[in-house]
């Protein structure tokens, strides 16, 4: 066990729940405020369209910042060698896992989809454009679905986190 001082883990720690905060926070208010709202104010479904893939844009960027953190955090507490900060099999599992599919999401889907959205909007035809939509929204159908196993992935991991605080504590 290395010598960590007590003020290192307690940062690494503060910045994993932060981290953790702006994955699942994000997530949540995305799909609970930002698209309702979006579609209830925006007079078409382009420009709403538009704003969503910008939100997106920038929620994906604090992801891959989160992490970033996550990993370097994990990396961190297993190096430390302190069992009072050890990083569990399951809370590593899940962890990788969930940066596997932000990558997914991040590094091919989302480029194509926002590629054939793109298109969808710049079609003037109608029968052009209500296939090229089509096709938009057979690609953004998985691309919702991932997001929302990574949410779920993320309150596990939340989960595992509080459960092993709690344990700490008897």
């Amino acid at each position: 066990m290395r010598h960590v001082p007590s003020w290192g883990k307690v940062g690494c720690l503060t910045l994993e729940w932060v981290a953790l905060t702006v994955w699942v926070g994000g997530m949540i208010v995305l799909s609970g405020a930002v698209i309702p709202a979006v579609f209830n104010t925006f007079g078409g479904q382009d420009s709403g369209g538009i704003f969503l893939t910008r939100a997106f844009e920038g929620y994906q960027r604090f992801v891959m910042g989160a992490s970033v953190i996550l990993c370097a955090a994990a990396w961190f507490r297993w190096w430390s060698g302190d069992p009072m900060v050890a990083v569990g099999r399951s809370e590593i599992i899940v962890l990788v896992v969930m940066v596997m599919i932000v990558g997914l999401i991040i590094a091919v889907l989302h480029p194509h989809a926002a590629e054939l959205q793109a298109q969808a909007f710049a079609t003037k035809d109608e029968t052009a454009k209500k296939a090229a939509l089509e096709s938009f929204f057979r690609v953004l159908m998985p691309i919702r679905s991932l997001y929302m196993f990574n949410l779920v992935l993320g309150l596990i991991l939340i989960g595992i986190k509080a459960k092993r605080s709690l344990d700490q504590g008897r």
